[in-house]
């Protein structure tokens, strides 16, 4: 059937598409996998990478297709099938109190690599680190199961409550050439596993991508500073974080994130939020339960409340979410191990020192209130949450809510019992702002932040 002209839901011939973030960020993980499940055909390297302390740069300067178990994980649950593979990894002896990222991922191996979005190839070399301390015992599953073997990169974090590391410093230069000696390591490991003579030039045009998908990241968080907020942290977000990881680097990378750049600023010009009627702003603080996602942000959403902000988005994002993390291209490795030195110790401090980092976020993103969300599996981000949690509301009287579910496993969501405390969470906000309901709360935009 044929369209007329005068329609105006048709764009007009040779007009751009709009750019639309899911949808393209639904494609660009399509191609990723699709990359995955053909690369031993097409005779290319594989590293099993996380999202933290990964080293990407020096193993794309090699060709590697890179496999993040995490995201592969995590894609189970948003696909509603992840319990199948933990119930094999548990038939297969693992306990219930395991991350369930890596009981997934034993399921996934046990399951021949047969993963819902395509095969998953056997990686050649696995980067593991001390971001989180499951990351090593992980590596030591694939050395068994799969003899991959492992990378192991030692990553100085925050000392202590309010230490800081000043780049050029001298604790920040030791911590440099302690990261620099290993990528040398590393190195010399890839160039025996592919062949391939490395490349400085070649680890310099990464780190250029690097930069511009990092200014585009950063400007992007900075825009949801303003009221309304234009993306909602804990959905879309997950979305945008995503490509960051898998695309980190890549010409796609830097595409996605300018026009997402773009695409939000238009909105906050426009004084557009991501919903109509916001009335609260709050604050997400933990890692998300992805089977119930959506739900979970239809519940606070349909109070009005919008998650402004995330630790999350630090913490996923290695802690390559600051505008003085830039690569100097001029001296790429000495340059990679100096921001690897300065991006680790922010990503760990949101797990050690969360306190303090939330209390910063918290003001520059004006929250009326933040949740905590305790995972089951997860101990290494959820044991400090209580302390946390106290601290904020007693020194900085912020209301909170705490919930617990799991990452991918769906028996520990319990829909009427997250209800309930959601309502009686708004219920407090309520009267705690004087507002009648269907109120909505105006504040003028925040102008600046990270560029």
């Amino acid at each position: 059937m044929s369209t007329s002209a005068a329609d105006p839901t048709q764009a007009p011939e040779g007009a751009v598409p709009e750019f639309n973030a899911q949808k393209e960020g639904q494609r660009l993980f399509k191609d990723w996998y699709g990359g995955l499940e053909h690369a031993k055909e097409r005779g290319q390297y594989v590293a099993n990478v996380f999202v933290m302390g990964n080293a990407v740069e020096i193993l794309r300067t090699f060709d590697f297709q890179l496999v993040f178990p995490e995201i592969n994980s995590l894609q189970m649950g948003v696909r509603k099938v992840s319990e199948e593979y933990l119930r094999d990894s548990e038939d297969y002896g693992y306990s219930p109190d395991v991350c369930s990222y890596v009981k997934a991922d034993v399921g996934l191996i046990l399951r021949q690599q047969k993963h819902p979005a395509g095969t998953i190839p056997k990686a050649d070399i696995a980067i593991v680190s001390n971001m989180c301390s499951t990351f090593i015992k992980w590596g030591e599953i694939w050395e068994r199961m799969l003899d991959t073997p492992s990378f192991v990169l030692d990553l100085p974090g925050q000392r202590g409550s309010s230490w800081r590391v000043r780049p050029g410093d001298a604790q920040h230069m030791a911590d440099a050439q302690w990261i620099e000696a290993q990528f040398r390591d590393l190195i010399g490991r890839c160039e025996k596993i592919t062949g391939k003579r490395f490349d400085m030039d070649r680890l310099a045009e990464v780190e250029d991508r690097v930069n511009r998908m990092v200014h585009h990241w950063n400007n992007v968080m900075a825009l949801n500073r303003a009221c309304p907020a234009p993306y909602n942290a804990m959905l879309d977000g997950l979305t945008y974080i995503g490509i960051m990881n898998v695309y980190r680097g890549t010409e796609e990378g830097v595409q996605f994130m300018r026009q997402l750049d773009e695409q939000l600023s238009a909105k906050v010009a426009r004084g557009e939020g991501r919903i109509d009627n916001e009335r609260f702003r709050l604050l997400f603080s933990g890692t998300p339960c992805y089977v119930s996602m959506r739900r979970l942000v239809e519940l606070f959403e349909s109070w009005g409340g919008v998650f402004a902000y995330s630790d999350y988005l630090t913490f996923a994002a290695g802690g390559m979410d600051a505008g003085e993390l830039v690569y100097d291209t001029s001296r790429p490795l000495e340059s990679l191990a100096e921001i690897t030195a300065l991006a680790a110790q922010r990503g760990l401090s949101n797990q050690f020192f969360a306190h303090e980092r939330l209390a910063q976020q918290l003001r520059e993103y004006d929250v009326d209130g933040i949740v905590f969300h305790g995972i089951k599996s997860c101990r290494f981000v959820s044991s400090g949450m209580a302390d946390t949690r106290n601290y904020l509301t007693e020194r900085l009287k912020i209301p909170s809510l705490y919930i617990e579910s799991d990452l991918i496993d769906p028996r520990y969501w319990s829909d009427a019992q997250i209800k309930n405390r959601v309502d009686a969470f708004f219920e407090s906000l309520q009267q705690r702002s004087g507002g009648a309901p269907g109120d909505t709360k105006i504040r003028l935009p925040v102008v600046g932040g990270p560029s």
